[in-house]
């Protein structure tokens, strides 16, 4: 990693993370973007769900 990915924020080293890791695959973009909206779908979700349990706390 170059010393300004070690300096970045974690969600762009995670997003640079996924994107070489995706890429080794060389997957059709057309199927990663799915892939993605399932993804991004489920973390929504996942989101959602922990809000609704510390505001009823």
């Amino acid at each position: 990693m170059s010393n300004t990915l070690e300096a970045a924020p974690p969600h762009i080293k995670l997003a640079v993370d996924l994107i070489m890791l995706l890429e080794q695959h060389e997957l059709p973009a057309d199927q990663v973007l799915a892939a993605l909206d399932i993804v991004k779908s489920d973390y929504q979700q996942k989101l959602s769900n922990c809000e609704k349990e510390k505001s009823s706390m």
